[in-house]
């Protein structure tokens, strides 16, 4: 083999080396999202704030199951924790998943590496054995001063000079390859034991979904013996739900007369400059709004809906219900001014509504109040103790939004204004 074929061949490996490295880069830095897939930081993400609502559930369900009666709280929360699991395991198989591709993909190019790392050496063996056969014509000195001429001599010495380099190259071609290998064989394993323990987790999640199924089984068993007394709780419900309707219906039609009247034209709605920055800031903050409680769940939505149990009966929320655990406050989700403090008739339980120009925030189920009529509250400010049933064991919040729309007012979906997690910071 002669010296340009030498070059060629090593200047081959050389690029083919280099291509396994850039494929490796590519790998590791094109985002899985280019391919519709999630990256392994965003799905253990995703799974953490699962694992977070589970935990959280747990403990609303501790606190639930002190009442030796099942509760259709419970019954709620449950479903909630089942919910929370699959989508836990639905991850964890994404996780796998994802491991799996990434193991194959290091097995192929380990497999490549290995086998450009054979070629390597080979060549490398050649150009030793056609060094030793032909040692003596090597002879450095006898080599170049054995030249026609000047330029020949010349030529050779540059001859010698890449001959020596190309043999450096190779050495350092072989113990690059060769570290890139074990580098990848160290990686291979660690994802190996990732996928190990992912499998592990996903065994004991199953089992305890299958717990919480039957726990709910049995919750469900228990409440058919008692479905009268639901019937009447959830009449309960509807007469204290259109009470609270009624005055936060009259509240903002006051507001809406007061509005005009400090407009001076009875015939048109304005805001003043500070109500439309809190209006336009409202706005603008949708679906980024903090919780209204620190920690929470949601067990009700808006809007009607079939009831938790009585399937065949439709419920109408005009909020949301959020599940918390005992002792928890109520807080602002936005700045405002306090328009007003409701005591429900026929109870101590309270309910608090914070004027944001346009929009209104109404705060339903507390058993304490920390705010007075006509206080401005900021952003997070605690606003009352939210109403726990002794007879349950539960805390269950409630928050509706309002907006004032000419002389009518509109009810919206709070769970959209709010931010997508499972509890505020």
């Amino acid at each position: 083999m002669n010296l340009s074929n030498k070059a060629l061949s090593i200047n081959g490996l050389k690029s083919s080396f280099g291509r396994w490295v850039l494929i490796l880069c590519i790998i590791a830095f094109i985002p899985l999202q280019v391919l519709g897939q999630k990256t392994q930081s965003e799905l253990e993400k995703e799974k953490k704030e699962l694992e977070a609502k589970i935990a959280y559930t747990g403990v609303l369900l501790d606190e639930t199951i002190k009442n030796k009666k099942a509760s259709l709280n419970q019954l709620t929360t449950l479903k909630k924790q089942i919910s929370y699991r699959q989508g836990l395991i639905r991850t964890m198989n994404k996780e796998i998943k994802l491991m799996d591709r990434q193991i194959a993909e290091n097995n192929d190019i380990i497999r490549a590496l290995e086998k450009d790392l054979e070629k390597i050496k080979e060549e490398y063996a050649k150009m030793l054995y056609y060094g030793f056969k032909n040692r003596n014509s090597y002879d450095k000195l006898v080599f170049v001063f054995s030249s026609r001429d000047f330029n020949q001599a010349q030529k050779r010495l540059k001859y010698l000079q890449q001959y020596s380099e190309y043999r450096r190259d190779q050495v350092d071609l072989i113990l690059s390859t060769k570290v890139l290998i074990a580098d990848k064989n160290k990686a291979l394993e660690k994802k190996k034991e990732i996928k190990r323990y992912l499998m592990s987790d996903k065994k004991e999640e199953r089992a305890a979904l299958e717990k919480d199924k039957q726990d709910k089984n049995t919750v469900y068993t228990k409440l058919k013996g008692s479905e009268s007394k639901l019937r009447a709780d959830l009449e309960s419900d509807k007469k204290q739900a259109k009470q609270l309707s009624t005055a936060i219906a009259n509240i903002i039609a006051e507001e809406i007369r007061i509005t005009k009247l400090a407009a001076k034209n009875k015939e048109k709605f304005g805001l003043t400059p500070e109500e439309a920055k809190l209006s336009a800031g409202f706005k603008s903050n949708k679906g980024k709004l903090p919780w209204p409680l620190r920690r929470a769940i949601i067990t009700s939505t808006f809007g009607p809906h079939p009831h938790e149990f009585l399937k065949e009966i439709m419920v109408n929320n005009n909020g949301i219900d959020l599940s918390t655990n005992k002792g928890a406050r109520a807080r602002a989700i936005f700045a405002g001014v306090v328009t007003a403090v409701i005591i429900m008739p026929n109870s101590n339980i309270k309910a608090v509504i914070i004027r944001h120009g346009e929009y209104f925030s109404v705060y339903g189920n507390l058993q304490e109040v920390l705010v007075s009529k006509g206080e401005n509250v900021i952003l997070k400010q605690e606003l009352g103790v939210v109403f726990t049933d002794n007879d349950k064991f539960t805390t269950v919040s409630h928050l509706e939004i309002w907006k004032m729309s000419g002389d009518e007012t509109v009810k919206l979906d709070p769970q959209k204004w709010l931010a997508k997690k499972s509890h505020a910071d």
